[in-house]
């Protein structure tokens, strides 16, 4: 020995000074896996630094149990933290490698053999000993307390000698954390039980898996606790980890993994576990890894919304680390059953667009948001398609339903008619579907003259028809008429937060905003409630106490010209010029209200709409390219987006995911019906307060020219 007999013994044996705190190993607190689940306690994500499953030893099976002590300690149960029968076998192996390295040039190193730790050992030195592992090819040598060191670095070499302390440290805390546990305990047996359980939940098994638990799920999509004898070649793949998840850890091809997992196998039927048939069937079959994708989710810009407003809301009470470190728990208002309609219903509507245009296929995008009426909840958020550029999605993503800033198109037309009726418009009002010109410092003659989709003029006509039909000569003269301050004033009441340019522009949607604006906006337009869209609705600590929770409605909109948009939207559906017409009828039974938009050169398409009231849902959709490209002639929204929001609320309302379906007022189905079958419109025109039209400030951009 190069340390003396006796200082040795003292060291491992007697010296119980600098001992690590033991409070946290009995409480049982590693760090956890956070989770979101859904507004049904469903989980939507698992998220962590280290993905870890704690396991108590009654939930591990048999069969696990036996692989683990046939591979790592038989006589786990028997000995007090070290397996002094080993010790032999390890020496012999050290001075084999220490003399061999010797001959072959490398002078008089120590070489120590691995093998022969215990399970106690292999977790004194995974939870107690880890910066020390860490320095084990230090250059300067630690454990400075020991006089020899220093000589025993001149020997040896300062890595080997940090090895050499490590063991002697990792024996000594073994025999203490032993004693230690039986005295918390009252037995060995618990004490024994109580180790085997922290050995199986903190033991590292690759790709970023703590525990037996979590690697099942990972390596096989299959929880721990399921495991029977039927899975007895998994679970000796799983004890054979441990002992390097670097070179074990099990993947299709792995000669390594397969090697280990047949040995102990073999070493299980030696000691009895099992009959030596069932040992060679298990042997001859492959490794059966599945390996799902991590941080797998249905909702990936959902999550990745969370996280923001974790940012946002925790403040000193809890950060998104705290979620990484499984320390709160995260009750989201997402409903994964409506998250799947939203998800399929958007791929539907891309694969219906690339059909007509291959050359898109993969590369077209869209977002998608469903809102609860009442209180903004986010029922389904789609920030992106589910495999884009042949990549899945993920929660880091780009999120196009919260990031995202294009132009609405048409879609914020209903912002200007709403605008007008709180300044005196009615829905029967006739208003001038004339050309009509704007101020535009970049044309020749100082002036842009705005054009309808069909390049066709309808004169004096209805409101509702004008807002029906989505005639851009109508919006830019009720702006004009009204002031543009008036239209943006309305957009920040609703709920709008992105500024919006003070140019008539605006009106045909020539501003950019996210589409949660959009929908936030349509959505208290069609309940009538104040509320900010929301995706988190409690937040928790591991005890369950609250720690935050989303407000809710913040009151009611108290503008008696709210019914006039409703039922103005209402009209874009039944009114057979209406751009959304297609939604009438029997084939889509659902009564629904909303807007198709398309932006300048068929950018970007989309439709946002609502069934009614507090009890109703609000569905924004949008598709575009990322490069701004264009999507191709005649891809409006009533052409590209439409299909997507009348697929999701045909499944919703159908599977009764969003309670039964609201119901117009009579009164307001009655005046649309009273409108369709009068053979005459009377020109009643409405009071409008006016602001002097003609000067307005040149918007800096091309007006778009919005097309429905």
């Amino acid at each position: 020995m190069l340390l003396p007999p006796a200082a040795v013994v003292q060291h491992v044996y007697f010296d119980r000074s600098d001992l690590p705190e033991l409070t946290a190993f009995i409480l049982f607190q590693p760090p956890t896996t956070g989770e979101v689940t859904d507004a049904r306690g469903h989980v939507v994500i698992q998220l962590a630094r280290e993905y870890r499953r704690v396991v108590t030893y009654d939930e591990v099976p048999l069969v696990v149990r036996q692989a683990v002590l046939a591979a790592e300690d038989k006589n786990f149960l028997s000995h007090s933290g070290v397996d002094y029968g080993a010790l032999p076998r390890v020496i012999e192996k050290t001075a084999a490698r220490s003399l061999s390295e010797w001959r072959n040039g490398g002078g008089p190193r120590l070489r120590l053999a691995q093998g022969g730790s215990t399970i106690t050992q292999q977790l004194v030195r995974v939870y107690f000993l880890g910066s020390l592992t860490a320095r084990l090819n230090d250059d300067a040598v630690f454990l400075r307390g020991l006089s020899l060191a220093r000589v025993m670095s001149a020997v040896l070499g300062a890595p080997a000698t940090n090895k050499l302390l490590r063991k002697l440290e990792e024996v000594r805390l073994s025999l203490w954390l032993e004693e230690a546990m039986r005295k918390q305990y009252g037995t060995r047996e618990q004490a024994k039980r109580e180790i085997f359980a922290r050995y199986v939940s903190f033991i590292y098994m690759g790709s970023g898996r703590y525990g037996f638990g979590a690697a099942a799920e990972y390596y096989f999509d299959k929880p721990l606790a399921r495991f029977t004898t039927l899975d007895t070649g998994r679970a000796a793949l799983l004890a054979g980890i441990g002992k390097s998840p670097r070179v074990y850890a099990p993947f299709a091809g792995n000669a390594r993994s397969l090697q280990r997992r047949n040995q102990i196998l073999a070493l299980m039927a030696r000691n009895g576990d099992i009959p030596d048939e069932l040992a060679r069937r298990f042997q001859a079959e492959p490794l059966g890894v599945v390996r799902p994708a991590v941080a797998k989710t249905e909702a990936p810009a959902a999550i990745e919304h969370v996280l923001d407003e974790l940012q946002a809301h925790g403040g000193e009470l809890f950060t998104v680390e705290d979620l990484f470190q499984g320390r709160i728990r995260v009750r989201s208002t997402i409903d994964r059953r409506v998250q799947r309609v939203v998800n399929e219903a958007l791929e539907n509507g891309l694969a219906r667009y690339e059909k007509r245009h291959p050359r898109a296929r993969g590369l077209v995008q869209g977002s998608i948001v469903v809102l609860a009426n009442a209180d903004g909840a986010i029922l389904a958020e789609a920030g992106g398609r589910q495999l884009y550029n042949l990549r899945s999605s993920r929660y880091s993503d780009y999120n196009r339903v919260t990031g995202s800033l294009r132009q609405p198109g048409s879609v914020m037309k209903p912002f200007v008619y709403l605008a007008a009726f709180r300044s005196g418009l009615t829905l029967d009002a006739k208003v001038p579907d004339r050309p009509i010109s704007v101020p535009d410092g970049a044309a020749r003659d100082g002036v842009k003259w705005i054009a309808n989709y069909d390049h066709t003029f309808k004169g004096s006509i209805p409101a509702r028809q004008a807002l029906a039909e989505s005639r851009n000569a109508v919006a830019v003269w009720i702006a004009e008429t009204i002031g543009i301050e008036k239209v943006l004033r309305t957009c920040r009441d609703l709920g709008f937060h992105t500024p919006l340019k003070p140019y008539i522009s605006t009106a045909l949607g020539a501003s950019e905003v996210r589409l949660l604006e959009l929908a936030g906006a349509y959505r208290g337009m069609a309940s009538g409630v104040l509320a900010e869209p929301h995706v988190i609705a409690r937040v928790t600590d591991s005890t369950n106490r609250l720690l935050y929770e989303a407000p809710g409605a913040a009151g009611v909109i108290p503008w008696a010209s709210l019914t006039l948009i409703q039922e103005g939207l209402r009209g874009v559906i039944r009114l057979s010029g209406g751009t959304a017409h297609a939604l009438s009828g029997s084939r889509f039974p659902i009564p629904v209200m909303g807007k198709t938009g398309t932006t300048s050169d068929f950018r970007d398409a989309l439709f946002v709409g609502s069934t009614y009231g507090p009890q109703g849902i609000t569905v924004a959709v949008r598709v575009g390219f990322d490069d701004n490209r264009t999507l191709g002639p005649r891809e409006t929204g009533g052409r590209t987006a439409l299909p997507i929001f009348q697929e999701i609320m045909a499944r919703v309302y159908k599977d009764g995911l969003v309670g039964t379906v609201p119901q117009f007022p009579p009164a307001m189905e009655d005046r649309i019906d009273a409108y369709l079958s009068a053979p005459a419109k009377p020109n009643t025109e409405g009071a409008i307060a006016a602001n002097a039209p003609g000067k307005h400030r040149s918007a800096p951009m091309d007006l778009a020219q919005t097309i429905d």
